[in-house]
């Protein structure tokens, strides 16, 4: 588990936990981790949905990594879609990587320029 190891440390991912509801969007330059559910959208270098986790609304991230649900789209330079994962929506990314036994039920779209391109 990631957590301040001492005072001196600054980065710290935000972590939403099993059980915790969130209604708003969340921005971070770093990574945010969900494990409950969020709903609005989020924008971080790095999005993790775990498993149980459930965003309702968009993502904006350098690199995705979905174990679970995602009701809306992601734009991101780097997908990694795990078994078991949901998506509708709109994927759009440069690198894709996808196990066995997803559940998207959405449209993948290829970014064609850089990481800042959208």
């Amino acid at each position: 588990m990631l957590a301040f190891t001492n005072a001196d440390e600054k980065q710290s991912p935000t972590v939403i936990g099993a059980g915790c509801k969130i209604n708003g969007d969340i921005n971070s330059d770093l990574t945010v981790q969900i494990h409950g559910t969020v709903n609005g959208n989020v924008n971080a270098s790095i999005v993790v949905i775990g498993r149980g986790g459930h965003v309702i609304g968009d993502i904006k991230s350098d690199t995705l990594f979905l174990h679970g649900e995602l009701s809306g789209s992601a734009l991101t330079y780097t997908a990694n879609i795990f078994s078991n994962a949901k998506m509708n929506g709109t994927l759009t990314y440069r690198t894709l990587n996808i196990t066995a036994n997803t559940e998207l039920e959405c449209k993948l779209k290829k970014r064609k320029g850089d990481k800042n391109d959208e």
